[in-house]
């Protein structure tokens, strides 16, 4: 692919400075671009590598110094190499059809334009819509609804009843809609409880590689519009999940927890059950989160609490033992000069 550093500028709505009409033909670092691609300075403390890189063309901030190189400007520079990877990325989409070694029900029904790979099993009353992608060895249930341009890689599970929208994205070997984890005490054993309930999955979701969302024991469990989940992530039955929310690789989301929208959760966070998690909060890896969480709150630790409190706890903690000893110091002091100078009647 070749394309002019115009054309670039054009599709990411920046302004060119240096020549418009070069081609850009690769995508590469500050450090191994070479000659005929296009790079990008994300971080201001790496300023100094554009000066020395080999690329034709650098994306660059408004302010940076361009050191003589062609250049795109743009208010993100890191949102703008994302859209050239995505663009250079492209290739053209070839339906292949129902091949050789899939099965699918007489009872199910698939849109145009899909690819359905060997080893898929698609159930009765399955609905498939158009320009579908499912690489070997998914399994969709009875039941499932998929939407258009969605993708399931190889070794995906979609339980029965549950249903996907348009664009959705889901990485190898997910399960989607296995059985909450509900159980009551029947004296010394435990009885299982039965989740009927279902999962569904909103417009343009990606999900991870490994990830768990189990179905709901009564109606729904939901994944809003736009999040993105990481490989290794499990959620638990009844959660609502709000749209454009970000959940980095194994966090645990327990039963019946809400999250708002644009919630950011980093990896390995846990949340106890029947939480309610609020808009464009944000919890830092590691942290146990064990009551509810307010809109914009930014929070870390186990138990959660504000990060910069946090902070400045983590700043004690290497001082504790000695701030021990000189309390122990202090309390043989204070116990001396109160033995002195106690009334006799108290001796």
């Amino acid at each position: 692919m070749q394309i002019t550093l115009q054309e670039l500028a054009d599709h990411l709505s920046g302004q060119v400075i240096g020549d418009p009409s070069v081609r850009i033909q690769g995508l590469g670092t500050l450090d191994n671009a070479r000659e005929g691609e296009i790079t990008f300075l994300a971080n201001p403390k790496y300023a100094h590598k554009v000066e020395t890189t080999n690329a034709t063309a650098v994306i660059l901030p408004g302010k940076a110094d361009p050191f003589g190189h062609n250049a795109i400007v743009v208010a993100s520079p890191y949102l703008a190499f994302a859209m050239l990877m995505t663009l250079f990325a492209s290739k053209p989409r070839i339906a292949r059809g129902v091949m050789e070694g899939a099965f699918v029900d007489k009872g199910a029904t698939i849109g145009k334009e899909v690819t359905v790979y060997p080893g898929t099993y698609i159930a009765d009353r399955v609905r498939i819509g158009d320009r579908v992608t499912l690489h070997p060895n998914v399994t969709l249930y009875e039941g499932v609804v998929i939407g258009d341009d969605v993708t399931l890689h190889a070794g995906v599970s979609v339980r029965e009843g549950c249903r996907l929208g348009n664009r959705v994205t889901i990485h190898n070997g997910t399960i989607i809609g296995a059985d909450g984890f509900g159980y009551a005490p029947n004296g010394q054993a435990w009885f299982k409880i039965p989740q009927i309930g279902i999962v569904i999955i909103n417009d343009d979701v990606e999900i991870g590689a490994n990830t768990t969302i189990d179905r709901a024991a009564l109606e729904t469990t939901r994944i809003g519009r736009g999040t993105k989940i990481d490989n290794l992530v499990q959620v638990a039955h009844n959660c609502v999940i709000g749209e454009d929310c970000m959940i980095v690789a194994q966090t645990g989301i327990a039963g019946s927890s809400t999250l708002g929208n644009h919630v950011t959760l980093g990896g390995q966070v846990a949340i106890i059950d029947h939480l309610q998690i609020g808009d464009n909060a944000m919890i830092s890896g590691q942290s146990g989160v064990v009551s509810n969480v307010a809109p914009g709150a930014v929070l870390s630790g186990t138990p959660a609490i504000p990060h910069l409190a946090r902070l400045k706890a983590s700043a004690i903690f290497p001082q504790l033992p000695g701030m021990r000893k000189l309390l122990a110091k202090h309390e043989k002091r204070l116990a001396a000069v109160e033995e002195r100078f106690a009334p006799a009647s108290l001796k």
